[in-house]
């Protein structure tokens, strides 16, 4: 939980950029700063997923403003999440390189998943506390967020490829806004959205609540026009329909409460909400002010339902029951393997804070270290890395989950496909003590680390020493040969690990049955 007295938080939309900073009084968040610049950047992306030149250096220039803002807030006080335009970019890591150096804070991609959890987190801290079921929608550029929940708590949560960006540049690219082209596009988006039919049937939620960009731009224009603030309605939708195609093109458009920003991807963004109220029998759209920046600032503050923490615990311990992981194995490992790295973390030059970071997301790769075996027991480690890569799982980061999906990877066999990432001396330690914990777990019992250590004998070169007892290899056997080979893995890369068995103070050991 957060202890300081300020909290900022960047949201990464495929239209806009929005930096969020308050104070925190008596517990609770009050926002001194809003910051909005229509970068729309999902429309940048060229027809090989990536982003163009223009499109980077805009977000760019935008996020250095951002950071000039930031100067002098600490790592725990801001967070910064992108979404589906930085999802689907190729070329994204190359965006992020510099976005992250000029934003003076790291961004991670979030997932479909884990961005409606925040949106829904972030609408009903804003919402009275009732316990009504609510069906939350977030129409944003190139993705669609539908969430289902009860008074806080989120149950159902899907992300859906259609946005008013998307379906703008595709069925309204000339910014012609005739009749037939409103009605492809509407049917292309149920057609998107049909799959959601079933999960959030009107049976299924009293209440629904529109947030962000495309739900705020229509209603803007709907209270300018006197229909009634806070709601809109189906008659609403039709006449604002009407009013597009008497236009003819983006260009004639003159509406009251429209911002130029808007008109361009408007088409697109009324396709996609009049689908929705088709598709799911919405009457009326109540409007709510809090959306995605707010869940993160929930986060921040530790006001969600559930901790961060408490979130990716469950998400392993779901993904373990899910492909069916030996739990009480992988909890063996971990034990292990943390027991390791902590005699590593004199070694780095960190705080206690980020010490725990790495502890945590070694212990939840060790608990996973076997997700793939579910698949084939054949290269199960390179299924695991795959299902880690691509699995939506909440309270994780993309860039979260590829860690762990390294660290599965790379856990058995040979080093060369991990041998890029270890030029990160964590994840090198991470790994280490990982591999070490599986090949002393190998009986399926708790091995015996009395007399093993780890250490650096010199900080200046990348060699890794584990020592253990002569009586130790003695009743071990099968453990001291594969620490042997273990050893010789190592020397193909970068780093080495040095095996020593060693006679001093040794002590009979006893081997267990």
């Amino acid at each position: 939980m957060h202890t300081g007295n300020r909290l900022a938080a960047v949201d990464l939309g495929s239209n806009s950029f929005r930096l969020e900073i308050g104070r925190i009084e008596q517990g609770e968040f009050r926002r001194t700063e809003y910051l909005k610049e229509t970068v729309r950047q999902g429309g940048g992306l060229d027809e090989d997923r990536n982003l163009t030149a223009q499109a980077m250096q805009s977000g760019w220039d935008c996020l250095a403003r951002f950071g000039e803002r930031l100067a002098g807030f600490k790592p725990s006080e801001v967070r910064a999440v992108a979404t589906q335009t930085l999802r689907e970019a190729r070329n994204r890591d190359d965006f992020l390189q510099r976005a992250n150096e000029v934003l003076g804070f790291p961004i991670n991609i979030i997932s479909g998943r884990e961005e409606a959890r925040l949106i829904y987190q972030g609408v009903t801290h804003m919402l009275p506390v009732v316990d009504e079921r609510r069906l939350v929608i977030d129409i944003g550029g190139r993705s669609t967020e539908l969430i289902l929940g009860q008074g806080k708590v989120p149950g159902v949560m899907e992300s859906f490829r259609v946005g008013s960006i998307a379906w703008s540049k595709r069925f309204f690219a000339q910014g012609l806004l005739g009749k037939k082209a409103f009605e492809i596009a509407e049917v292309a988006a149920m057609a998107v959205l049909d799959e959601a039919f079933e999960a959030y049937h009107p049976d299924n939620w009293d209440t629904a609540y529109g947030s962000a960009g495309t739900v705020g731009a229509i209603g803007d224009v709907l209270v300018a026009a006197g229909w009634p603030a806070g709601t809109i309605s189906q008659e609403s939708l039709d006449w604002l329909l009407e009013k597009l195609i008497s236009a003819q093109t983006v260009d004639r458009l003159r509406l009251a409460g429209m911002r130029e920003d808007r008109k361009a991807i408007i088409g697109g963004g009324l396709s996609v909400t009049r689908a929705l109220f088709k598709l799911l029998g919405i009457h009326t759209l109540q409007m709510a002010s809090g959306g995605l920046r707010h869940g993160l600032i929930c986060d921040l503050l530790g006001t969600s339902e559930s901790s961060a923490e408490d979130l990716r615990l469950k998400s392993v311990r779901r993904l373990a029951s899910k492909f069916s992981v030996d739990v009480t194995h992988g909890e063996r490992v971990s034990r292990t393997a943390v027991a390791l790295f902590k005699q590593l973390e004199p070694l780095m030059d960190l705080s206690v804070s980020e010490q725990q970071r790495l502890v945590r997301k070694l212990d939840w790769a060790a608990r996973l270290h076997e997700i793939g075996s579910h698949i084939s027991h054949s290269d199960y480690h390179k299924h695991g890395a795959y299902i880690l890569d691509n699995a939506d799982a909440i309270g994780f980061s993309l860039s979260e989950m590829h860690r762990l999906s390294l660290l599965v990877l790379g856990h058995r066999g040979k080093l060369r496909k991990v041998e890029a990432a270890l030029i990160d001396d964590t994840l090198a330690f991470q790994l280490v003590a990982l591999r070490l914990a599986v090949i002393l777990c190998h009986a399926r019992r708790d091995p015996d680390l009395s007399g093993i250590t780890m250490s650096r004998p010199d900080a200046r070169k990348n060699i890794l020493q584990l020592n253990y007892r002569n009586s130790w290899a003695t009743a071990f056997p099968q453990s001291a040969h594969l620490l042997r080979e273990e050893a010789v893995a190592w020397q193909k890369t970068h780093w080495t690990l040095d095996v020593v068995a060693s006679a001093e103070h040794d002590t009979p050991v006893t081997k267990r049955s």
